[in-house]
């Protein structure tokens, strides 16, 4: 008769209690392998965030001394020509990829490819020199390409495995942005969010939480210190508040949109236009300056950080936005190295403003609702958009951080502003085509859709794509 399977650790004892203990012994030595190589990396992942955070204090002091040097001499804005230059030249002959900015890290945190350590001083060099010059730039794209740099060459000196490689990439990121911007939350999250489109890296969260507040406590202790702006009056949720704010959305997502779309329409159009780079460069200068010679746009050089202010205090006007987002397409379509989130702040807020003084919301409301999902939404990141709101204006607004940073994030499509940038959840139904795309070649397959012919689904409708409303021309394409 055969012996039933469930009684043989009875008719056995001692056989049973080998095998338990073997069992135990081998989760003794797997947890002990896993345990030696979690403090390794977060090991790693601290000395990477301290020289993170002391890089995000060197290059935010760089930026405070030459934007005040600017302001007392305008004569400084002469220089944009022989610094677009002198960039060109770096980046093409010197660069070795480095010209590929925030999508190069992207690439290495996914594959594991090694960032030259130059393209960390190329970068800080070169973003300084654009502020210096007054081109309407950032300060996150610089900061996320240090840490980036910093991270990759950290890896590949301790010979970090893939998975290892792919957890203190995020970190850098992380630490990048919480040392630059004091907002440890988002830059947690957004390590874990940069690189997607639809994914959040819940396997590095620890880390990335870990770098970005050791990133942020560095360059604090170091001095660096952060604008702090408050909302005034925050209203209750009625169907009536919620809709404008759902309204606003919108165009907040529709202004990232085209945000991205200035952007790469006037890189493409300088490629194509100027078979020499140094000519592309001389013309890009020479357009940027003369449009702040002829329109008086002087003060929306470098950071621009008063237009924040101004929006919280409704003192800014409709023109703000849309000169600052004209000036930044001009500067990083150009190719003047810095980054894009500065920016979009400000852009952001500004235009939250003057929609909340004409629906008569206090100003300071809409204007951190403008803040976070202009930036949010231009990056594909709505969960740090949310932690953005609540690290920069605490958690009383948080259900209409939410609202804010889903609508937008929808509305915006996959174009974003980094094209590297892979699309693991498409947004829509009408984009799963997209699915496992980089956000570029998610564009070119609608362009390409708009070549052929906007296809039609099984009802005979035709499918949305960015590419149709492109024959409109606007910056539609996702």
């Amino acid at each position: 008769m055969a012996t039933n399977p469930s009684t043989k650790p009875f008719e056995d004892a001692g056989s049973a209690i080998t095998y338990g203990e073997r069992l135990l012994a081998a989760d003794a030595r797997r947890n002990a392998r896993n345990m030696r190589a979690s403090c390794k990396l977060l090991a790693l992942v601290l000395l990477v965030s301290c020289a993170m955070g002391a890089a995000a204090w060197a290059f935010l002091a760089s930026l405070d001394l030459v934007s005040g040097a600017r302001e007392q001499h305008r004569a400084l804005f002469a220089l944009l020509p022989p610094v677009l230059l002198a960039t060109a030249w770096l980046y093409r002959t010197r660069g070795l990829q480095a010209g590929r900015g925030n999508n190069l890290v992207i690439d290495s945190a996914l594959t594991g490819r090694l960032i030259h350590a130059r393209m960390a001083f190329l970068t800080f060099f070169c973003s300084v020199a654009t502020h210096l010059a007054g081109g309407s730039a950032g300060r996150e794209g610089t900061a996320v390409q240090i840490g980036g740099t910093i991270a990759s060459n950290v890896s590949h000196a301790f010979k970090l495995g893939d998975r290892d490689h792919h957890d203190l990439m995020l970190s850098g990121i992380s630490a990048a942005f919480g040392g630059v911007f004091g907002t440890p939350l988002a830059g947690a999250f957004f390590g874990m969010e940069m690189c997607y489109v639809g994914k959040l890296d819940y396997s590095s969260g620890l880390y990335c939480l870990i770098a970005s507040f050791t990133g942020d406590a560095v360059s604090r202790m170091l001095g660096t210190r952060h604008a702090l702006h408050v909302i005034g009056n925050i209203p209750s949720m009625s169907p009536q508040t919620i809709l404008l704010v759902v309204l606003a959305a919108v165009a907040f997502g529709l202004t990232a949109r085209l945000f991205s779309f200035s952007i790469r329409t006037i890189k493409r159009f300088y490629a194509h236009r100027f078979r020499n780079y140094l000519i592309a460069a001389l013309v890009g200068s020479l357009v940027l300056l003369g449009s702040y010679a002829i329109f008086d746009g002087w003060r929306y050089g470098g950071l621009s950080e008063w237009m924040v202010s101004s929006a919280f205090e409704g003192a800014c006007s409709p023109i703000d936005p849309i000169a600052k987002l004209a000036y930044t397409a001009l500067t990083l379509g150009a190719g003047y190295q810095g980054g894009e989130v500065t920016p979009l702040f400000g852009i952001g807020a500004s235009m939250g403003s003057v929609f909340g003084q004409a629906v008569g919301f206090d100003p300071s409301f809409p204007a951190a609702l403008g803040m976070i999902a202009v930036f949010g939404s231009a990056l594909n990141v709505p969960i740090t958009t949310i932690m953005l709101g609540i690290d920069l204006f605490g958690g009383r607004a948080a259900g209409y951080f939410v609202i804010v940073s889903f609508v937008s994030y929808l509305v915006a499509g996959h174009r974003g502003v980094y094209p590297a940038q892979r699309i693991v959840t498409p947004k829509r139904r009408s984009l799963a085509g997209d699915e496992l795309l980089t956000v570029d070649q998610a564009i070119q397959r609608h362009r390409e859709q708009v070549d052929q012919g906007a296809p039609r689904d099984a009802t005979g409708t035709v499918a949305e794509a960015d590419s149709a409303a492109a024959a409109t021309a606007t910056a539609t394409e996702d």
